[in-house]
């Protein structure tokens, strides 16, 4: 299955955008589905028809789905929810405030991953396109597998063997007290077993023959400058972006005076774009007269986006972690970190960990043994690659 993941600042038309692409999918015969994981999600006013947490068929070859974080709590996770609901009861809350509460935050972000991974262990679609949320929360939905093995390896499995063995002792005297039972077995090993899900699929998302993500952008400072961000961070996390779209670009044919000084800087930050973000490839949607709503207007954009090319295809070809042996025999670790300057970056190596915080996104790198055995000694930045020596 090819995975497509587009992103981008909200309101810069990434749903349209996964829409046409969804349209020019399924036009080449590619069975496809375009998934919204956006908790405001507007797939549905894209397509201009009705969508539900299962896939809607939207054409010949075309499924659109919206995904729903309480339907998949109450399919995937339902003794979860139930404790949840039953702790918060106990606290005073009432049941509908409870119910709703149970979806703790961060919860749409693990429920798009799962679902992700379902589609793909079916195998019931060649292109799964995700209308991700905007960029802050797409990051954390992908880094959600490198964090949470991090809290699973150095807490809750530990935790998970504790409970099981102190429950019968403390159950008696806990449940009088609080008003509540301790978590069964079946509440502990759901949250692992989701991991396990979550963890496997990194697999996919970091094989970047398989997953990409399109960053979506308007010609417009604010918006850039997120893109750039987004660009290094999903780097980051090793996972390959193979294109930008630059949307909304106010076609030459306009020419009224209202529209001169916002051209003139949309040529200026459409350079900007070019070279920010080379080499991937920028492909540019004007600005069109109409609302993009309807299978109509998506046609139009699908066309005016891909003429003729096979969207599937990799467009460029992004190597985000590499280890590399030098000639005295110590390793270069390198990171691709483009438009990150070294003084953004902190390093710390723990045991077989090298913790990477660039800003308020961290990555515990688990090194392989070739590494983890020797210590970091210097660290540069080359050509967007952060290179980090290792050397005994």
């Amino acid at each position: 299955m090819r995975v497509i993941l587009m992103t981008g600042k909200g309101g810069v038309g990434k749903t349209s955008v996964a829409a046409a692409t969804g349209l020019r999918c399924a036009q080449l015969g590619y069975k496809t589905l375009v998934l919204s994981t956006d908790p405001a999600h507007s797939l549905a006013d894209s397509f201009d028809q009705e969508m539900t947490h299962e896939p809607t068929k939207v054409r010949e070859n075309l499924d659109g789905a919206e995904l729903d974080a309480l339907m998949e709590l109450e399919t995937n996770w339902g003794a979860v929810k139930r404790y949840i609901t039953e702790v918060l009861q106990a606290r005073g809350l009432e049941g509908v405030q409870a119910e709703e509460l149970a979806i703790l935050p961060g919860m749409d972000e693990i429920f798009g991953l799962v679902r992700m991974k379902r589609h793909y262990d079916e195998g019931d679609y060649d292109v799964l396109i995700v209308d991700s949320a905007p960029t802050g929360t797409a990051l954390r939905l992908l880094s959600i597998p490198e964090v949470g093995g991090w809290y699973m390896r150095r807490f809750y499995k530990p935790f998970r063997g504790m409970s099981a063995a102190l429950r019968p002792i403390v159950e008696p005297i806990f449940r009088p007290i609080a008003g509540f039972s301790l978590p069964t077995e079946e509440v502990m090993d759901a949250p692992y077993e989701f991991y396990e899900e979550i963890e496997a699929l990194e697999k996919v998302l970091t094989d970047n023959q398989k997953t990409s993500v399109r960053l979506v952008t308007n010609p417009e400072k604010m918006v850039i400058k997120e893109s750039a961000r987004a660009h290094a961070y999903l780097s980051l996390y090793n996972v390959a972006t193979d294109m930008v779209v630059a949307n909304r670009i106010i076609p030459d044919e306009v020419s009224d005076p209202f529209f001169k000084q916002w051209k003139e800087s949309q040529q200026v930050y459409r350079h900007e774009i070019h070279e920010n973000f080379h080499p991937l490839p920028v492909k540019e949607v004007p600005l069109f007269s109409s609302e993009m709503c309807g299978l109509d207007a998506l046609d139009l954009l699908k066309e005016t986006l891909y003429q003729g090319e096979d969207p599937t295809q990799v467009y460029h070809e992004e190597h985000t972690i590499q280890v590399k042996q030098q000639e005295d025999g110590a390793y270069s670790l390198e990171l691709y970190l483009p438009g990150i300057t070294k003084d953004k970056i902190q390093l710390n190596k723990t045991g077989d960990e090298l913790n990477v915080r660039i800003g308020n996104h961290r990555r515990n790198l688990v090194l392989p043994q070739a590494l983890a055995a020797l210590q970091p000694r210097g660290a540069k930045m080359d050509e967007d690659y952060l290179k980090i020596r290792f050397a005994s």
